[in-house]
């Protein structure tokens, strides 16, 4: 069930634009349709579905590329009783029931990845294969100090969001359910809880890494949690590196692209269906 569609016809199908109905909500989503490899992309935490134009641009046409907007994220997605991780993991299944895609390949930066690396593991026999764009890293990082450190930063923050929330720059949510969001997410970051998850991904993923910092992070930090993906990639051979980019983790979707729709040619070929 879908509302509020509007569709254009392109040179390889139809493209779709329109709500899909989930839970308490509805998801702004874009399908461009037509006869290629379905791509699932999965936004930043707080990020929108355009951040993709660079990595679908050089894919080009050949692909069906399906983007969506995450619960309240971006102009147009519903606000909702449930922000949770879970929730994030189930709307990839909503939006590809929602669009007949009952095989895709999944491209998530961030968050993202880590939403990828959940439901890759979950549907073996849907997922084509991964590429997990500076996420999915298992790394205990979330302490006590921590938590608090990004309550204080998302309260700070949110002094300004309201000012930003009409261009979609901004969630619709408040400053403690964003903070919530960010502190569930250190906990599904944990070794003890991500580490089988990548070890039972039974698919072809392909990692692309950012240098340097993040958005709050300090020092070598995020560097420090990307090594930990030396023992994924040992233990599982289905999980390889392939990129490590100059730009840091919030540039990397602008400036590095052509890396990221590399490993998607990559993990594609893999899975007996490059472009």
């Amino acid at each position: 069930m879908t509302k509020n569609s509007t569709s254009s016809t392109g040179s390889t199908g139809s493209t779709w634009t329109g709500l899909v109905p989930v839970d308490d909500t509805a998801l702004a989503v874009t399908d461009t349709g037509g006869p290629g490899v379905p791509v699932v992309y999965l936004n930043g935490q707080f990020a929108t579905q355009g951040y993709w134009r660079r990595v679908r641009a050089d894919l080009g046409a050949g692909w069906r590329h399906i983007t969506y907007d995450e619960r309240a994220r971006g102009k147009k997605s519903g606000r909702s009783a449930d922000y949770s991780f879970e929730a994030a993991v189930r709307d990839v299944d909503a939006v590809l029931e929602a669009r007949a895609v009952h095989r895709a390949l999944v491209v998530g930066w961030s968050y993202g990845a880590f939403v990828g690396a959940h439901w890759a593991a979950r549907n073996p026999e849907r997922a084509l294969g991964a590429v997990m764009v500076d996420g999915a890293f298992p790394y205990d990082w979330l302490d006590e100090a921590m938590e608090q450190r990004i309550r204080k930063q998302f309260r700070q923050w949110g002094r300004f969001m309201p000012l930003l929330r009409p261009t979609g720059l901004t969630p619709r949510m408040t400053a403690d359910q964003m903070a919530d969001c960010n502190i569930e997410l250190g906990r599904v970051s944990r070794e003890r809880e991500l580490g089988p998850v990548l070890d039972d991904i039974a698919v072809p993923v392909r990692y692309v890494v950012a240098s340097g910092a993040s958005l709050g992070s300090r020092g070598d930090e995020q560097e420090r949690i990307r090594t930990s993906l030396d023992a994924v990639t040992a233990r599982n051979p289905n999980i390889e590196v392939s990129a490590k980019v100059a730009s840091n983790h919030g540039a990397l979707l602008k400036k590095d692209f052509r890396a990221i729709a590399g490993a998607v040619r990559e993990v594609a070929a893999l899975a007996g269906d490059g472009r």
